[in-house]
């Protein structure tokens, strides 16, 4: 059987690798791939994006099923193409995928369907923006209606701060079309986390819990990236926060969305906010797998994902339980010099030691030409380390980062603290 996933980064390497494993695979066609999946002799890369010409590639190679990986191919329509030319491919539609292409299209969904999420306006009038940030005063959160790469989103923890960022996005014109729209919302307290399910259009399949590190420098300080880093399990998604979750904010978005008459399919990642008294707060929705999350949780999935998918897109995602690997798994993102505001490409990649059964390295922001590995974007690899606890899998993942080396890599120190801090 052959499969398609499409993307380049460390989340479309993760789930190729898995893919690979079950015994029914003849090849996973990766487009466009990079550096990692290049290396790999069970991957084939395919320089193709446009979702007309891989619908056109699917027909000729005769590809059972395509898995879409990152945002931008789901909010241009690719599963729409795929669709309409009767191809098997799992991810939202172009409509559904609303529901992370604009913020503003998200947070009224969750009001319309009483989903608990931050009080918020939305702003095209710089003015008016201004002004309510005024009214609201800081901490206050400012974010890009549109894509913005996971860089949309400043946390703002003074008035300046706030007015800054709204500047920068209504009237510099930072993030494009992206950045035409802010929606402007209040600060929430507590520890997030990445909440991720498989959805068929009706029934639900939770994926492992995730935490994810959004600052670049140690000690969340920084600004905001795409991700340096994440672990799965996430413990402060207790069995009872879990139920908590599925009842009031999974279950009533696919629910909601049905009722719309968008039916959801595809992987749905929920942005968790939980407080002290374990309430629950969606921040954001991603209509896909998050990058990092996905390279954790790849690595301690036992069950084979061909034959999830495969349920996934014949509507019975209900017949399917998965099995977990016991152990933490933990990813360190090490990133390019300059990211996240403006990544140094070719340097060359050395070092990157041989996959074992407690590490595992993801390659995102990697080129290949011919033995020469080289950094072409921001996220450059995610290094994976399972172990019995969150120190010992952040044992395995530090001990193999310290040995790989390209110039002008950044990466934390201190991935997985809050687990390791917590109590219990």
């Amino acid at each position: 059987m052959k499969i398609l996933v499409v993307g380049s980064g460390g989340r479309e390497h993760a789930l190729a690798w898995k893919i690979a494993q079950s015994e029914r695979i003849q090849m996973v066609y990766v487009a466009p791939g990079n550096g990692g999946t290049a290396l790999d002799n069970r991957l084939q890369n395919v320089p193709i994006t446009d979702p007309l010409w891989l619908a056109q590639f699917v027909q000729k190679e005769n590809i059972a099923l395509t898995v879409v990986g990152p945002e931008t191919p789901l909010a241009a329509g690719i599963v729409n193409i795929f669709r309409d030319q009767g191809l098997k491919i799992f991810g939202p539609t172009k409509e559904a995928a609303q529901l992370e292409s604009s913020k503003d299209f998200a947070k009224a969904f969750m009001t319309r369907h009483a989903i608990p999420t931050a009080e918020y306006q939305t702003f095209s009038n710089i003015r008016a923006a201004h002004d309510y940030v005024t009214q609201k005063g800081a901490p206050i959160v400012v974010k890009a209606d549109g894509l913005a790469a996971g860089k949309g989103v400043v946390v703002a923890m003074t008035l300046d701060e706030a007015h800054a960022a709204v500047d920068l996005m209504l009237s510099d014109n930072r993030f494009g079309n992206a950045g035409a729209r802010v929606v402007i919302e209040e600060f929430l307290e507590g520890e997030e986390a990445s909440f991720i399910v498989m959805v068929d259009g009706k029934n639900i399949l939770p994926l492992a819990t995730s935490q994810d590190h959004k600052r670049l420098q140690d000690h969340d300080q920084g600004p905001n990236t795409g991700g340096m880093g994440a672990y799965s399990p996430a413990p402060i998604v207790t069995p009872a926060v879990h139920a908590r979750v599925m009842r009031e904010i999974i279950i009533p978005t696919v629910q909601g969305m049905a009722k719309d008459g968008i039916p959801f399919t595809g992987f749905l990642y929920a942005g968790l906010m939980i407080d002290k008294n374990n309430h629950v707060k969606t921040l954001e929705f991603n209509c896909r797998m998050g990058d990092p999350e996905t390279q954790p949780i790849m690595a301690r999935l036992k069950s084979d994902l061909l034959g999830v998918l495969e349920h996934a897109v014949s509507g019975t995602l209900d017949t399917v339980e998965l099995e977990w690997d016991r152990r933490t798994a933990l990813g360190v993102v090490m990133a390019a010099a300059g990211y996240p505001d403006a990544p140094r490409k070719d340097d060359v990649i050395s070092g990157i030691p041989a996959e074992t059964p407690e590490c595992v390295t993801f390659h995102a922001g990697t080129t290949l030409a011919g033995a020469r590995l080289t950094t072409s974007g921001g996220r450059v690899l995610c290094v994976v380390g399972l172990g019995d606890s969150v120190k010992m899998a952040q044992r395995q993942a530090y001990q193999a980062v310290d040995q790989i080396r390209f110039d002008g890599a950044q990466f934390r120190r201190d991935i997985g603290w809050r687990a390791i801090k917590r109590p219990g």
